[in-house]
């Protein structure tokens, strides 16, 4: 295996597993927030403890979450050290902050964790808010060099006068910024929404039945719910914005191999670079031209105005395309149902049906499942560049031997903290 595929190999491995840590830290935070909220509000107990069960998970969460994100810092310094000495000093500014972040939640956490009986009850409550902003802003400051490495704003000058670089400005000035950090922020509360939910409904399958699990579900329920009823809108923009700046990307999105006016948007289908067709595909003519630019008679360009050598992976991308949006419409599917079913039945009866229950259990995968296919199709649509249009990803991979030894370091590293993290969630247990 080369340098380069070991090294996407061992990056990809990495984030996967984080993006699961990370996500549910921003999430869950939110829930107990909103949880203790309402006891402030009812002083029915059973909120309460909720939020003292979910204050755990979030302590658990945030120190697994350190650690792995620690672990990808290094990854990035010793995979890619051409990358870093280029592109250090802009997207540094948003890991300082990042940082800043990161202690602030921490402080917080711990009054949070620590406080109960030390602190005013709204006191309290508020340094949950600072948990759970903090949580969100970390992710956001993280998503701001992604940004950049999409759509890399002032390179010119940092390839020619790198002490005028306006690191700032290229961040967070950055249109794609904005757009994929609302809708990646949306992503963690649906995906944190929906895996509560289903193991609230998992245990009412399994005879565990009472109120306090039926404001959980209610809880998690509503925040899963309002992350995916936005998203499609958020989606679509960022889509859009893809169309603008990344082409080929939104070609491998679709499988649209060549430049046409009126292209059709499809629905499934396995794209075939060497025929250059997508057998088994619904197409809805001139769909595509109508979400990218508003006008089914746009011209959409295709894969053949991208020299072969830059094309991404194909097949990988609209697959992964299709399952993200696929996830995403059976989310809001479930939610209308479970919203729906609560309104006639109640919620006493609807915990006692089983067939909610199940759809609910199996709906709990949903939200990590297009967070997962979105971050493929975000950063394995952008290859080979590992700065879009600017520098090849096989240009920033280092030399140096030895990544297969660091590869199986890190592959046992998350999958120890996997383990050791689903071992610590199943010992919490509500007072």
């Amino acid at each position: 295996m080369s340098n380069v595929d070991a090294a996407r190999l061992q990056m990809a491995y990495s984030l996967a597993f984080h993006m699961i840590f990370a996500a549910l830290g921003v999430g869950m935070p939110l829930l107990m927030f909103i949880a203790e909220g309402l006891w402030l509000k009812t002083r029915n107990e059973q909120y309460l403890r909720l939020a003292k069960t979910w204050a755990k998970a979030t302590g658990i969460l945030f120190a697994i979450g350190a650690v792995s994100g620690t672990g990808l810092s290094f990854e990035m310094g010793l995979l890619w050290p051409k990358f870093m000495g280029f592109a250090g000093a802009t997207i540094g500014p948003a890991f300082a902050l990042e940082g800043f972040a990161f202690f602030l939640e921490a402080i917080f956490l711990g009054l949070y964790l620590y406080g109960w009986d030390r602190l005013k009850p709204v006191a309290h409550w508020l340094s949950g808010l600072v948990v759970a902003l903090s949580g969100a802003t970390s992710s956001a400051l993280v998503v701001a060099s992604n940004a950049w490495m999409q759509n890399p704003i002032g390179v010119d000058v940092l390839k020619t006068n790198p002490e005028a670089m306006d690191a700032v400005g290229a961040l967070f000035r950055n249109p794609t910024w904005g757009i994929m950090t609302i809708h990646s922020t949306l992503s963690t509360y649906a995906a944190t929404g929906f895996a509560v939910a289903g193991v609230y409904a998992w245990n009412a399958l399994r005879g565990r039945i009472d109120t306090m699990r039926q404001k959980a579900i209610k809880i998690a329920l509503a925040v899963g719910s309002l992350a995916a009823l936005a998203m499609p809108a958020t989606g679509d923009i960022s889509a859009r914005a893809v169309a603008h700046s990344q082409p080929a990307k939104l070609a491998a999105m679709e499988a649209q191999f060549t430049t046409e006016r009126r292209a059709p948007l499809r629905i499934g289908g396995i794209p075939n670079t060497a025929t250059q067709q997508v057998p088994f595909a619904i197409e809805i003519p001139g769909g595509l031209s109508f979400l990218a630019f508003s006008d089914v008679n746009a011209e959409i360009k295709g894969l053949d105005q991208v020299p072969r050598a830059d094309w991404p992976m194909v097949p990988l991308v609209h697959i992964s395309f299709q399952l993200m949006v696929g996830a995403g419409v059976l989310m809001l599917l479930v939610a209308l149902v479970y919203w729906w079913l609560r309104h006639r039945r109640g919620e006493e009866g609807l915990i006692h049906s089983a067939w909610p229950m199940r759809m609910l259990v199996l709906a709990s995968p949903l939200g990590f499942m297009a967070l997962e296919t979105g971050w493929i199709v975000s950063e394995v649509g952008r290859q080979p560049w590992i700065i879009a249009g600017v520098m090849r990803t096989a240009e920033a991979v280092t030399p140096a031997p030895g990544i297969m030894t660091t590869l199986a370091l890190f592959l046992t590293l998350y999958t120890l903290l996997a383990v050791v993290l689903a071992g610590l969630l199943r010992r919490i247990r509500h007072a």
